[in-house]
């Protein structure tokens, strides 16, 4: 059983307080055990937050204002040590590349158990099972740094799970993941429903999950303005859960749009890279694609779509790839200058310590006033002298868009854009994504995000059907 009372908080950075970001006010949560609850809101809202003191990570991690109380199981945890608080619960973070200890996967699943003191054997049992269960296979013995964003997700969703606690928090677990994993998470979580968990989930994307749900939780501003039960949710329209800036709770299904056969094409030729010698994970001898489109690249996880895109903006030294437009030869060096990419992990690519400055950088020529107007477009000009790192993950991603729509380079490449939006600043990039294509560029996207494709109504190409 999990119970906040009175529950009020601000982060203790002086700039987290100025925004008001991820702060709560006044939440009264009682969650029963065994229950599924969904936390869900716009990002900033405070879904996050809520993890944060269900697993301790506050006030022992984030350090802030805290009043009120949070029991687990009737005993009250503010101020108890933080490893007996993580006995309690198990978390899948939102960027799970943040949680992990080792080098190798393996080892990684290990972790928890061996830091419990768990005999060997049963360690070697408890691994092999869930493996088994959640199909990770093929990701045993792999180094965490080869893996893919959506392969990251799944090695964190098996470091809980192996550990077995009675508390699961999910937060954005679904950010990276390919329609097959999300369906093997859907059967994870139904599990641990079965088994009488208190699985809480913070989410943007609801269809996949929707069955499940028990109770969802809406959260605006840090306060809970609706407290929803399972007869309630199943009531509101899709219309509903836009206005409350939520995504549909219905499956999307992919639609193929008809290419204009009388459009100019960019042709990518013979894309073969590995990181691993004698195994190649893009093997790729040509592939066309629409100039001052948008095209979509779907795929499933693992199977080289982020690859490519570092080997396109020629970012991998070996790839000898080439890419042609209007009949000239691209090759690596060149197409540094022409092409701009905006990573899974945006974390890899803020370097400044101001939003506006991470703008600012990115031009040819810097332009306060075109920056400022960039930052509006995207709903940052109130963070516009925050420091990147202290964004939410949502927020983040819509600086590197602002990146990369400063850069003014005529190819710009995504991996996973939407990744942590909410459903008004997903079409907010989808309706920039079309500006930007009416404006001349040529966007390539690699994303399982099947609302975003329908929004742009962009062409689909499946990687894995391209791979020799």
């Amino acid at each position: 059983m999990i119970e906040l009372q009175n529950i009020c908080f601000e982060y203790g950075s002086e700039e987290q307080n100025i925004a008001g970001r991820g702060a709560l006010h006044n939440i009264n949560l009682h969650i029963p055990e065994g229950q599924i609850v969904l936390l869900c809101g716009e990002s900033g809202c405070g879904k996050t937050t809520i993890t944060r003191l269900l697993n301790g990570l506050i006030p022992h991690f984030y350090e802030g204002n805290l009043t009120g109380t949070i029991c687990i199981d009737g005993k009250e945890i503010n101020d108890q040590p933080l490893y007996e608080t993580a006995l309690l619960s198990g978390t899948v973070f939102q960027n799970p590349r943040s949680q992990f200890f080792n080098v190798d996967t393996t080892s990684e699943l290990a972790f928890g158990l061996e830091n419990r003191g768990m005999e060997e054997t049963q360690i070697l049992k408890k691994v092999d099972k869930t493996v088994q269960e959640l199909k990770l296979e093929k990701l045993m013995n792999r180094s965490i740094f080869d893996l893919s964003g959506g392969e990251k997700q799944k090695i964190a969703c098996g470091c809980v799970s192996v550990c077995s606690p009675n508390i699961i928090i999910l937060d954005e677990p679904s950010a990276n993941l390919d329609l097959k994993s999300m369906e093997q998470l859907h059967v994870m979580i139904e599990k641990w429903k079965v088994e009488h968990k208190t699985v809480v989930i913070a989410e943007h994307r609801l269809a996949y999950i929707w069955n499940l749900i028990e109770r969802m939780v809406f959260l605006k501003e840090g306060k809970i303005e609706f407290d929803f039960s399972k007869e309630e949710m199943q009531k509101l329209t899709p219309r509903d859960l836009h206005q409350m800036g939520l995504r549909s709770n219905q499956d999307v299904k992919m639609v193929h749009y008809n290419r204009n056969e009388n459009i100019d094409r960019i042709v990518f030729k013979n894309f073969v890279f590995g990181y691993e010698k004698n195994h190649n994970i893009l093997n790729l001898k040509t592939m066309e694609i629409d100039k001052n489109s948008i095209t979509a690249i779907v795929g499933n996880n693992g199977i080289g779509k982020s690859t490519f895109l570092r080997c396109i903006c020629g970012l991998e030294k070996k790839c000898k790839g080439i890419m042609e437009i209007d009949g000239k030869v691209y090759k690596r060096k060149e197409r540094l200058n022409e092409i701009f990419l905006v990573m899974q992990d945006v974390n890899h690519q803020l370097f400044t310590e101001s939003v506006l400055d991470e703008v600012l950088i990115s031009m040819k020529k810097e332009n306060e006033e075109k920056a400022l107007d960039i930052l509006k477009s995207l709903d940052l000009l109130p963070y516009r002298e925050r420091h990147p790192v202290s964004l939410s993950g949502g927020e983040k991603q819509r600086v590197a868009v602002a990146t990369a729509i400063a850069s003014e380079r005529s190819v710009l490449l995504f991996d996973e854009p939407t990744s942590g939006l909410d459903y008004r600043h997903m079409l907010q990039v989808a309706r920039l994504f079309e500006k930007l294509r009416n404006h001349g560029k040529t966007i390539l996207v690699v994303t399982h995000d099947l609302e975003f494709i329908e929004a742009l109504h962009a062409n689909t190409i499946c990687l894995e059907e391209l791979q020799a």
